[in-house]
């Protein structure tokens, strides 16, 4: 591992080497590149590895059907899947162990590279492959758009009453956790953090909001789905004025769903 890949977690080092070894020894390889948590320097003891695998552009669909195969290559591969599931069919999503260990490897070509959210760690690359594609370009992580939430909020809010008034409560449920994740938690970290995800590291990033975020989940009963949903609404209203940004208010459709919930 080159000095670089020191930045990569102790925990983690043995199957990023391993990558390496087996990328260098792969023709169609150009580049590793650890993304993540180790990009930003918050790796701990619980984090993932988050990989691109940098590969000639002939040869990706060919790489991406192999991938299972790679990874057995690597280290003691225990399952994985590609990740259509999240929009990124590049991706095989893995578990290895023991020690179990999650590896993301994504499988992208040099053009791929110049759109990009990220910036991360060049393991290792054949001649100058990654540097000349961050030098042409830049990397833009998708910042959440107050006018795209607030166009939907009120429509979504009234799919999860017409659930709790149904009885679908588990349906519910998850409905209220994308309340949460697609339109609390954007507005509420807008300004405090450059990498936006859902709900993710929300406790330390808005901790002043977690009383009333934890009046947001629910138990599979009607009443405290309705609670729940209710306070989200109030949450939502105080996170797009906390925000200072500048929406088109859909208000009759505000005013018809909170007379809705009652």
């Amino acid at each position: 591992m080159t000095a670089v890949g020191e930045r990569v977690p102790g925990h983690l080092r043995g199957i990023a080497d391993q990558v390496v070894a087996a990328a260098e020894a792969d023709e169609r390889l150009l580049a590793v590149i650890a993304g993540g948590s180790v990009a930003t320097g918050t790796s701990d003891e619980y984090s993932d590895l988050d990989l691109v695998l940098v590969c000639t552009p002939e040869a990706q669909a060919e790489c991406l059907a192999e991938a299972p195969e790679f990874a057995g290559r690597i280290g003691p591969f225990l399952a994985g899947f590609t990740g259509e599931h999240v929009g990124e069919p590049r991706l095989l999503i893995t578990l290895f162990g023991p020690p179990l260990t999650h590896v993301d490897l994504k499988y992208v070509t040099p053009d791929d590279l110049r759109k990009r959210v990220e910036d991360g760690v060049v393991l290792w690359q054949r001649g100058d492959v990654v540097d000349r594609a961050h030098a042409e370009s830049a990397a833009h992580w998708p910042a959440p758009d107050p006018q795209w939430i607030e166009d939907r909020f009120w429509v979504w809010v009234h799919y999860v009453a017409v659930k709790i008034g149904r009885g679908e409560l588990f349906e519910a449920i998850d409905g209220l956790g994308m309340l949460r994740s697609a339109a609390i938690a954007p507005l509420a970290t807008l300004g405090r953090t450059a990498r936006p995800a859902g709900v993710r590291r929300l406790e330390t990033l808005a901790p002043e909001l977690v009383p009333e975020l934890r009046q947001t989940v629910a138990t599979a009963d009607r009443d405290d789905c309705l609670r729940a949903l209710k306070v989200s609404v109030e949450l939502y209203r105080t996170v797009r004025e906390s925000s200072g940004v500048q929406v088109v208010r859909r208000t009759s459709a505000e005013e018809a769903v909170v007379a809705f919930l009652g």
